[in-house]
């Protein structure tokens, strides 16, 4: 599956004048904690390098960190959309989120002196929110921004936001790292956005497109939504993590759009309780309940749902294949392997899925396709 059942509440970040738009997502429960290390947590050789002051980390890095105002014309009126951006490159290339320059008519970028260019867009990918623009400052304005290994964060890691939150440009606010591989939902997809960092940093409408960074100033996520019921910020905040931006940036720039890999599952992860209610053969595990035909699963013969039980009114679809590991990576959630995916795997690579059909383990190998629009 390409969309976890688990939704989020949650709203994009970027802050629109004269006519403000959000984005709820519908109300649910988050995902459970995503373990990404067992490593003991006061081990002196996880200790960071030398940690700035955010004082310090502000002066470092607010010159790498862009306002971005894009018009939006409509029937009555022009609505312009505040967002942040970080600068990328001396050649001008500049990151944002896709939802902050999607369907714009023109696009600005200003610099924290109020000097500002036109940008055209160079490169989107809805899938993961992310975009790049261009500009062609003045090369003494173009202070790019590095981007950190993500992978390396820990849960309670300082990190701190720079953004133009409603507007206010060249704002700091600061937090940790509240948990990490969270699959967030974005409005009008039918695929989550994986392995996205949560945090507890102040983010508001208008930071969307702005840097997450670690104490070292180096950027570790792009501030892409917030949690909430109110349109402003409750304690939850996503940031898409810097790896990610890695792996897709550089082929926005060379290309206009980026190909995820897509299995082509639907279903349902287990849990103890799950399992116990169902009498499933393992506590833990993805159980897939559909197969879009002609998918990478549909092609490698994968299997779904059998019958559908009733049990204490509710409904579930059971029968199908158990995914327990990819390329022996442990799989005991869907975000587990969407995740995987993400991270590790590209248009056309071969996996190795383990499964359980019908009691037995087997190992089905596939190649993976590219994700479509739609399904």
């Amino acid at each position: 599956m390409d969309k976890t059942s688990v939704a989020l509440g949650a709203i994009y970040c970027a802050v629109v004048i004269v006519l403000v738009s959000v984005f709820f997502f519908a109300s649910g429960k988050l995902d459970p904690p995503y373990q990404i290390s067992q490593a003991n947590p006061f081990d002196q050789t996880f200790l960071k390098g030398t940690q700035l002051s955010f004082a310090d980390l502000f002066a470092k890095s607010d010159d790498g960190v862009v306002q971005i105002v894009v018009s939006k014309a409509n029937d009555s009126s022009i609505d312009k959309v505040i967002g942040s951006g970080i600068v990328y490159d001396a050649s001008g290339h500049i990151i944002t989120n896709n939802h902050v320059v999607q369907d714009g008519d023109k696009i600005r970028v200003v610099f924290h002196d109020g000097e500002s260019f036109p940008a055209q867009v160079v490169g989107t990918d809805p899938y993961a929110d992310l975009a790049v623009v261009k500009i062609q400052p003045d090369s003494y304005l173009l202070h790019p921004l590095t981007l950190g290994d993500s992978s390396a964060l820990r849960i309670g890691d300082q990190v701190a936001a720079i953004g133009n939150p409603f507007g206010l440009s060249g704002s700091i606010t600061s937090g940790i790292v509240s948990q990490l591989g969270r699959l967030l939902d974005p409005p009008n997809s039918s695929f989550s956005i994986p392995d996205v960092i949560q945090t507890d940093t102040p983010i508001n409408p208008g930071n969307s497109g702005g840097p997450l960074l670690d104490m070292q100033g180096n950027v570790v996520g792009i501030n892409t939504a917030i949690q909430s019921e109110t349109g402003e910020f409750s304690g939850v905040g996503f940031a898409i993590p810097s790896n990610t931006m890695k792996r897709i940036i550089p082929v926005l720039i060379e290309t206009g759009h980026y190909n995820h890999p897509w299995l082509g599952i639907t279903g349902i992860s287990i849990d103890q309780d799950l399992s116990s209610t169902l009498n499933l053969p393992v506590p833990f595990g993805f159980m897939i309940e559909t197969v879009v035909p002609k998918s990478s699963a549909a092609e490698a013969g994968l299997q779904g749902y059998k019958e559908t039980k009733t049990i204490n009114g509710t409904q579930y679809k059971v029968g199908g294949d158990i995914i327990i590991a990819a390329d022996g990576h442990p799989i005991n959630k869907i975000s587990d392997l969407l995740n995987y995916l993400q991270d590790k795997k590209s248009v056309g690579d071969n996996m190795v899925l383990t499964i359980i059909r019908d009691g037995k383990t087997i190992k089905v190998p596939l190649t993976l396709q590219q994700r479509p629009s739609q399904f």
